[in-house]
């Protein structure tokens, strides 16, 4: 088969609205994707508080190196980190799917990108056209149980009836492999539902919701997180922190918790850039296994800002030893995460997220990433 090019452009949320950040080409051949390139557009560095879309290899402190060039991904990836993070991942990937009627894993990653749609994590959409519209999601608390119909639906890879298809909007950006959703609270806060799936053999929501609290009460910082029961499932929300309120212009009267901010007068829902620990590391997945928090911490020292260095790694090992406390052996690279922080400006270490842990009678526990030199 030829391979054949794509060109995507890349838009980023900046203080309140959508602008054009740059074109993405993909060289794609049927559904494998073998390389990329970026070039960021001109009038996007002309702007004030332009965001890097990753700052390994598309970082925007200098921007001399990249005006006018033609950037590709480090160490021979076939895409830049920070797109990886915003497309979607196993469960995103499946909702994509049924609502297109097509076989697992059969589209080119372009499709992929473009129908994620516009709630996806961090700051960045991704669309086939500069004139392309951003998605809205409609999900709400009213409508939970149904997103949660619908999600079974998929996971049990049943088609989704017309009556449930807001799943299509809510669901498919969505990374990690459970069944998940977005929705909006009572006050208009983004919140992520993770919903039960056919194959737990534990209540994976309530053990999870219950790990989250007991990592905030150690200390750690952890999203709000709420449990939310219809009839013998539970749904586990968890708040989205990627999102804030906040009024135009005003990133720098911010309080010091972003989690804190609700919708008041005046104010506008805002976007925190987001990466992850493999993006941060320059690797993919089958390499994750052989990085260690050591790995990370130096990762810290060299991309996030230097006001937080010292504060996000004492934290990260933090983490470490919860993991290990808590048998979490689902710490890999995607499940470290780091955001823009408006108020540095610079990257910094995101709260917890994702953490579960695993029943195990054994004397030995193993965490994914390595935690010794």
């Amino acid at each position: 088969m030829t391979a054949t090019e794509q060109k995507l452009y890349v838009f980023t949320y900046l203080d309140t609205e959508w602008v054009p950040c740059g074109q993405l080409t993909l060289s794609e051949d049927g559904a494998k994707l073998s390389a990329s390139t970026f070039a960021y557009g001109l009038r996007y560095l002309q702007r004030p508080g332009a965001l890097e879309v990753d700052p390994v290899s598309l970082s925007l402190r200098d921007m001399d190196l990249v005006r006018g060039t033609a950037l590709f991904p480090p160490n021979n990836l076939p895409l830049f980190g920070g797109i990886r993070d915003a497309a979607p991942d196993a469960w995103g990937r499946r909702v994509i799917e049924s609502r297109l009627k097509v076989p697992a894993n059969s589209l080119p990653e372009s499709s992929y990108l473009v129908h994620a749609g516009s709630q996806r994590v961090g700051a960045i959409d991704i669309r086939s056209s500069r004139v392309s519209a951003a998605t809205p999601g409609f999900g709400t608390w009213n409508n939970l149980e149904y997103l949660m119909d619908a999600a079974q639906r998929i996971d049990e890879g049943l088609p989704v009836p017309a009556q449930l298809e807001e799943i299509f909007a809510e669901g498919s950006a969505l990374g990690g492999a459970r069944p998940k959703a977005t929705v909006r609270d009572e006050e208009r806060v983004l919140w992520l539902a993770k919903f039960p799936s056919r194959k737990d053999a534990l209540l994976v929501p309530v053990l999870e919701t219950a790990t989250l609290r007991l990592a905030a009460a150690s200390g750690l910082t952890v999203p709000p997180v709420r449990l939310v029961h219809f009839g013998s499932r539970t749904v586990m929300l968890i708040r989205r922190f990627d999102r804030y309120w906040a009024k135009a212009g005003q990133d720098a009267q911010l309080p010091e918790d972003l989690l804190s901010t609700v919708p008041a007068y005046g104010s506008a829902e805002k976007r925190l850039g987001f990466i992850s620990g493999l993006t941060l590391l320059a690797c993919d997945e089958m390499e994750s296994p052989n990085k260690s928090y050591g790995d990370l911490a130096q990762a810290v020292r060299r991309y996030c800002h230097p006001g937080v260095i010292r504060e996000n790694n004492r934290e990260l090992f933090e983490r470490l030893v919860f993991n290990i406390f808590v048998n979490n052996d689902d710490d890999h690279l995607r499940n470290h995460g780091f955001v823009w922080d408006p108020r540095l400006p610079g990257w910094r270490l995101s709260p917890l997220y994702d953490v579960m842990p695993r029943a195990s009678l054994a004397s030995e526990r193993r965490l994914h990433l390595g935690v010794g030199p």
